[in-house]
């Protein structure tokens, strides 16, 4: 008889062995960490643009112009006060900075502020001032990193893209020139910052297997900062100061919205948290109408805002 027709049966092929990519926590912990990134942009913005309003000086004074440098963050520019009457006073300064911090890279910053100083004088040597004013830095240029680590392998990555910084402030304070070489202020400010960045994508990699893109976002933050200043005269040609303040934020929102390949989307959340600013000043008057300035500003707290510290030098015109 004929043997029956049958249907070849195929040999089973071999199971897979591609392993399992593992690493979605470390990356979705590395989009957190561009939240923080993108705060500590817009507290640094901020401490470099107060230099351009003046605040290592003292609250009252003649009117100057200042040319200056400086270093740890990379600033150079020019700032001043013209006194508009005896009692309003118009600060206003412009910058070009580069800065880092914790992983972000601002190679260009066009930074203006400009202020108005409403003081009493004629109330006497002790007496109440005000401030109303804004900083502007559009048109950076920035590059934020990313790292995150996965079963196979560590993943390191480099983006660039473009961002603005906005901030609007007021200040209520209260002054005394206790003696003729002295001058102390305190003071309470109001802050509102908000930061613009462009959107993108993480760069090319032969490995990056939790891929992900930033949608355009706007980060946005609130300040309080009491502080105060002392300004003093030694001899007849040494001025010294010395300001610094706690500073706490609330209402803070990341803009960032990431979609990651295995994530989905991300979006970080800012919790408030508090720190300490500090600045200071050395003048020396090398002849009459000229200051050569030593200058530093800091921050002293946790992380995102973190350690840093920004110093220079000035040559200050007084008229």
């Amino acid at each position: 008889m004929p043997n029956p027709s049958s249907t070849p049966v195929p040999e089973a092929s071999p199971l897979s062995n591609t392993p399992t990519v593992t690493g979605a926590d470390s990356s979705g912990n590395s989009i957190n960490g561009l939240a923080g990134q993108r705060f500590n942009q817009m507290i640094t913005n901020r401490v470099l643009g107060t230099v351009l309003l003046g605040i290592n000086e003292q609250v009252n004074c003649n009117d100057c112009f200042s040319a200056f440098g400086s270093a740890g963050s990379f600033s150079a520019g020019i700032h001043g006060r013209k006194n508009l009457t005896p009692n309003l006073s118009l600060l206003a300064g412009i910058a070009y900075a580069q800065y880092s911090e914790g992983g972000y890279n601002v190679t260009s910053a066009p930074i203006g502020a400009i202020a108005l100083r409403y003081d009493f004088v004629d109330w006497g040597s002790s007496r109440p001032f005000f401030d109303v004013g804004t900083i502007l830095s559009p048109f950076q240029k920035v590059r934020y990193a990313r790292s995150y680590t996965t079963s196979l392998g560590a993943v390191s990555l480099e983006s660039s893209t473009t961002s603005e910084n906005y901030a609007v402030y007021g200040r209520a304070g209260w002054m005394s020139r206790f003696s003729p070489r002295d001058e102390v202020a305190a003071s309470v400010e109001i802050w509102q910052l908000w930061q613009r960045v462009k959107g993108y994508a993480d760069p090319a990699a032969a490995f990056n297997p939790f891929d992900a893109s930033i949608a355009t976002g706007t980060d946005r933050t609130s300040l309080v900062k009491v502080g105060g200043q002392w300004t003093h005269l030694f001899g007849s040609s040494v001025e010294a100061n010395i300001n610094g303040g706690w500073v706490q934020s609330f209402g803070s929102k990341s803009g960032i919205v990431a979609t990651v390949t295995g994530d989905g989307t991300i979006v970080p959340t800012i919790g408030n948290q508090g720190w300490f600013e500090y600045g200071g000043r050395l003048g020396f008057r090398v002849t009459k109408g000229w200051v050569a300035d030593l200058f530093l500003n800091g921050t002293a707290g946790p992380q995102p805002v973190g350690n840093t510290l920004h110093g220079g030098v000035g040559l200050r015109i007084t008229y």
